[in-house]
């Protein structure tokens, strides 16, 4: 059965870290692209961070030195790493996958075909 579980959300304080895990099954996680997109509050989703299926790594701006995503083919696991926590990185975080490299460079998330539940990240100031 095909799932993507996030995992490692929860409350911290503003400056601190967080490492979510995204726990792949039902496919080959080699074969995809996979990405982490959140949403806050009133807010529409946006893209995170996105691992290629070449191991190509790209960031939104406002995550750029802070944030880490690294992938395990053989654990089927991508993670996330934050750093430097900022209240404006409250939301809940989603992982994702696409089939092609392509929806992951400009987080195209029309091409994400399958997303996980979710885990809220909360950071207080």
């Amino acid at each position: 059965q095909l799932q993507l579980v996030e995992s490692g959300g929860g409350l911290v304080q503003s400056g601190g870290s967080l490492r979510l895990a995204c726990a792949a099954s039902g496919f080959r996680l080699e074969d995809y692209a996979i990405g982490w997109f959140r949403q806050a509050a009133g807010k529409e989703r946006e893209g995170v961070a996105c691992t290629g299926t070449d191991g190509t790594k790209y960031y939104t701006d406002s995550v750029k030195d802070r944030f880490a995503i690294s992938r395990d083919n053989a654990k089927n696991m991508v993670y996330l790493q934050m750093n430097s926590l900022k209240p404006e990185d409250t939301a809940v975080y989603y992982c994702s996958r696409a089939p092609s490299n392509y929806y992951c460079s400009g987080f195209r998330d029309y091409g994400m075909d399958y997303w996980g539940k979710g885990t809220l990240v909360t950071v207080s100031s």
